[in-house]
């Protein structure tokens, strides 16, 4: 009979990544007969992207739909109806175990099929966004960026680099005068940008970022529409200033995410550290402003950090999404036009990866009661 201190001893051998896939399936099985272990859950969870980097036998694709079966099988169990953040954790889990050898490619759930037997829901199976973008330059010139592009490109004292899907800004001199230059991203895309004073964004589908090459004044202003997350560099004689269509958010030095596509009810502004204003709220880490588009009012609550930066992270989040919200996400990332030719009013929870195609994504929606059909890049709503 295994001790507590036999437990101990396993877990370590986990965390220092010498579990046998033995060990890891004894792990496993532990771990999901106890519910005292959703810390340890939780842990693990956060080291999944790790662990399967370190794994270059399993690709990325497979160890992407194992998941998404895997929270198939979980939605079909009463764990379903637990608070989506426990039913998430325990499908990171199941999928790391399941890649530390050939457990659950062996031995699916038997209320779910397995990788080799899924069946897409539509004749069409739509691939995922990828990293791409075009820049429009102070002159009017545009230049196509991809994932795979490398090039420099010199405006003045500016040199702008791409390196594979990221801009990288940087002043060589003292330029005299600053141009703007656009980024947009096109439906299906995504991209990363280092402004010249070396503040990164991260722009989601269907966005467009228009900031200087060189932030001369004493204010450091761009322009966003659409969603952005950004790591500003800190400088205390230049705010930092991101203004939207809705309003302004004032920045010293932070992380933050802002939402701000025209087609949402709502402006989302959600910091995770430092300190912003939106208008005249300030905000502290862990909350969100949502600006009513329609009334102008503003409500501060506490945020689900890590779902709203999901698709930062390479994800769609939900908890009690209405699907209307996830269909309009879907549309961007996956370039599709929706058509409702019914009325659905579900709330959905869940987590799925962003490089799965739409059929998995659909998939998962039509088990919580929904109803798709496809023609051609049309997505209906029954």
């Amino acid at each position: 009979m295994s001790t507590s201190t036999d437990h101990e001893k396993l877990l370590q051998r986990y965390l220092d990544g010498d579990c046998t896939p033995e060990e890891a399936a004894e792990l496993m099985e532990r771990l999901r007969q106890s519910g005292a272990h959703r810390e340890v859950l939780q842990k693990m969870q956060e080291e999944f992207p790790v662990m399967m980097a370190s794994r270059p036998e399993i690709s990325p694709e497979i160890s992407q739909r194992i998941e998404a079966r895997l929270l198939e099988s979980i939605r079909a169990t009463k764990v379903r109806r637990l608070p989506v953040r426990r039913w998430v954790a325990a499908a990171a889990v199941l999928l790391l175990l399941g890649a530390g050898g050939a457990f659950f490619l062996t031995r699916p759930s038997s209320k779910s099929p397995s990788v080799a037997e899924a069946k897409p829901i539509s004749a069409a199976d739509i691939a995922p966004g990828s990293d791409k973008a075009v820049l429009t330059l102070a002159d009017g010139s545009v230049v196509t960026l991809d994932s795979a592009g490398n090039q420099v490109i010199r405006q003045g004292e500016t040199l702008v680099r791409q390196q594979n899907g990221k801009l990288l800004y940087s002043v060589a001199g003292h330029p005299v005068a600053a141009g703007f230059n656009t980024l947009t991203v096109p439906r299906g895309g995504q991209f990363q940008i280092v402004l010249p004073d070396g503040s990164r964004v991260w722009l989601n589908s269907t966005s467009k970022l228009r900031f200087p090459t060189a932030f001369h004044d004493n204010k450091r202003v761009v322009e966003l529409e659409g969603q952005g997350y950004f790591e500003v560099s800190k400088d205390a004689l230049k705010p930092f200033i991101v203004q939207t269509q809705a309003a302004n958010v004032e920045v010293l030095g932070t992380g933050f995410d802002v939402m701000a596509y025209p087609d949402e009810r709502t402006m989302n502004t959600t910091l995770l550290e430092g300190a912003v204003k939106v208008k005249d709220v300030r905000l502290k880490p862990g909350q969100q402003a949502r600006l009513e588009h329609a009334t102008g009012t503003i409500t501060v609550a506490p945020a689900d950090v890590q779902q709203v930066i999901a698709w930062k992270t390479g994800f769609f989040e939900f908890d009690n999404a209405d699907i209307d919200d996830i269909l309009r996400q879907a549309a961007r990332w996956y370039d599709v036009e929706v058509v409702y030719r019914g009325k659905t009013k579900l709330l959905i929870g869940g987590r799925i990866s962003r490089q799965l195609p739409l059929s998995e994504l659909l998939k998962m929606l039509e088990d919580n009661g929904a109803k798709f059909s496809m023609e051609g890049r049309r997505l209906i709503v029954h």
